[in-house]
């Protein structure tokens, strides 16, 4: 039994005000997501009901009721209001998947701050481009990544405080750094938190960009009315499900759907702070009789590939729906997962400008494998001309992917970058960057990204970070990056790189150029390949023709070469 009623109703009748209803919003306290994903909760009498169930990597499991999640968050927040933090402050939250990220993402909401969550994996690099940006205030963060803030610390005179949660009392603290230890604080009962107004901005999410630096994608407070609908019709969240969302926090679906969807619903959430392997996984599914599973076509891919016998080892049959987010869900992966669980993965699309899902393969609606599926209700999209801008006629023509600006979730702007952001829209249409085509029954398909972002495991990855890294290198005189073809991430990196006098090419010199990306970005921005050439194709003006690369990797036409300098 589903709580969503078919596609054609919800989309005959829809209003964002059905979310507004469902929520009480106009007569609400506060329009804070805070409140709304715990002490709203509580006030519904579900305040004992477990909210999250979190397993570490060494097999620890902790149980938390909405009830601590309320005192947990209060807790943090009277800690940081005490510090001198107010509202649109920015606190940045740089940790793993442990309990203290998904209470603090609350905590901060609760004093009106805005939250900047970053994947804990970056490296120093990557933590100051985004922190310099935001000009964050403070950070929270653990042991084990305190070393990167101290390495930037020189370089950030906008950072006041450093917050670790873990501090175990045997190195002494250096400067800026301070000590919170949630299970010795006293929990805070009453707390007065902020009163926001619905555009009043909540969360900072930092996306990727062909050139440039990272953009700080800015939401607000009403972004809830999206994500809480979404998560309810697309996702199917019942009173009574075990929901896990696989994505780190430090990606927006770890918010939108890892956070704020699940819990201002209500609903128990399952966390598992570990890494991946299909036994872990399957292990996770059956031991806390997870329901609603929303992963990552690479994940799945991966699971595809250790095989059906593994899982007719596990009970899986407390699962009921899944579905799939961040890169495109191809068709095979679609029809073994129905094979293997009985189900099939429901392909969703959306990005991190968004802030909610606006394309999926609703619940009850018929599947054709490898497609999109249709609009969410509310949300009008269609395919158009990438020069014009006007939508295209012809069913099956490939074109730009674009919406009707105005739904909750829809950032607000790029955090100073107006002009990055206006660029966005044509034509009275959001154009989110990808290219797809529209089937004669209103099923989108995507076909790839319009520019030379490359979508590594569903995390947007800049070649202009890699290849500015790169030539921070001791060995590297020019660099370009591309994206490649890859069995279970669909593209990684891989870069081209001449080298400098003195320096030739071996495995040794690949390692070291690939280690130094690893730690100074992030692995997820390493090159999984490095190929050392004399020379980089470039136009006569100097500009280096990345195309050119990537239509070679992928085994595209190579297209018109007569701005090459090498060409007569």
């Amino acid at each position: 039994m589903t709580n969503i009623g078919s596609y054609d109703e919800r989309l005959e009748a829809f209003c964002w005000s059905i979310a507004e209803e469902e929520l009480d919003y106009s007569d609400a306290e506060t329009k804070n997501i805070g409140w709304y994903c715990s002490d709203r909760i509580c006030r519904m009498g579900k305040s004992g009901k477990p909210a999250l169930i979190w397993e570490g990597h060494d097999g620890t499991m902790k149980q938390y009721t909405f009830n601590d999640v309320r005192l947990a968050s209060n807790t943090i927040g009277n800690f940081l209001k005490n510090l001198g933090l107010k509202n649109e402050d920015r606190v940045c939250l740089f940790m793993d998947k442990i309990p203290e990220l998904y209470f603090s993402f609350l905590g901060v909401l609760k004093i009106g701050a805005i939250v900047q969550p970053l994947f804990s994996a970056f490296g120093d690099e990557s933590l100051h481009v985004r922190l310099a940006n935001a000009e964050t205030k403070a950070i929270i963060t653990q042991r084990k990544h305190v070393g990167k803030v101290r390495r930037i610390l020189d370089q950030s005179p906008y950072l006041k405080h450093i917050i670790i949660v873990d501090y175990d009392g045997k190195h002494p603290l250096r400067e800026r750094e301070i000590v919170f230890n949630l299970e010795e604080s006293i929990p805070v009962e009453e707390f007065d938190i902020f009163p926001v107004n619905t555009e009043s901005p909540s969360v900072l999410h930092y996306t990727s960009g062909t050139t440039g630096q990272p953009k700080g994608v800015k939401h607000v407070h009403y972004s809830l009315i999206s994500q809480y609908l979404t998560t309810k019709w697309v996702l199917d969240l019942q009173d009574d499900d075990r929901y896990w969302c696989t994505a780190d926090p430090g990606w927006v679906t770890g918010t939108s759907y890892g956070i704020i969807g699940p819990w201002s619903l209500g609903v128990t959430q399952c966390v598992l702070d570990k890494g991946f392997s299909a036994e872990n996984w399957y292990q996770f599914i059956e031991k806390y009789n997870i329901s609603v599973w929303y992963s990552a076509p690479t994940a799945i891919r991966s699971l595809m590939k250790a095989g059906d016998e593994i899982v007719k080892k596990y009970n899986l049959s407390s699962l009921r729906h899944l579905a799939s987010v961040g890169e495109p869900l191809n068709a095979e992966a679609v029809i073994w997962s129905e094979k293997v669980y009985g189900l099939p993965f429901l392909d969703t699309y959306w990005q991190t400008e968004t802030g909610s899902i606006m394309i999926s393969n609703f619940p009850g609606m018929p599947i054709r494998p490898g497609s999109m599926g249709k609009p969410f209700p509310g949300i009008v999209g269609t395919i158009v001309n990438t020069k014009s801008f006007e939508p295209l006629e012809i069913p099956g023509d490939i074109g730009l992917i674009a919406f009707k600006p105005g739904w909750p979730a829809m950032m607000r702007n790029y955090w100073n970058n107006e002009e990055t952001y206006q660029s966005k829209f044509k034509n009275g249409w959001y154009i989110p960057g990808d290219r797809a085509r529209l089937d004669s029954d209103g099923y989108f398909w995507f076909v790839g990204r319009d520019d030379d972002v490359i979508n590594t495991a569903g995390h947007l990855v800049s070649p202009f970070e890699v290849e500015s890294a790169l030539l921070e290198t001791e060995q590297v005189a020019e660099s370009a990056v591309v994206s490649k073809p890859d069995e279970i991430n669909m593209e990684v990196v891989k870069a081209f790189v001449t080298l400098k006098p003195g320096f030739t090419p071996s495995p040794d010199t690949e390692l070291k150029i690939m280690n130094y990306i690893r730690k100074k970005l992030s692995p997820l921005a390493m090159p999984q390949e490095i190929e050392f050439v004399k020379s980089l194709p470039k136009t006569r003006s100097g500009k280096i023709m990345r195309r050119l690369l990537h239509a070679q990797e992928w085994g595209e036409e190579i297209g018109d070469t007569s701005t090459l300098e090498d060409e007569d």
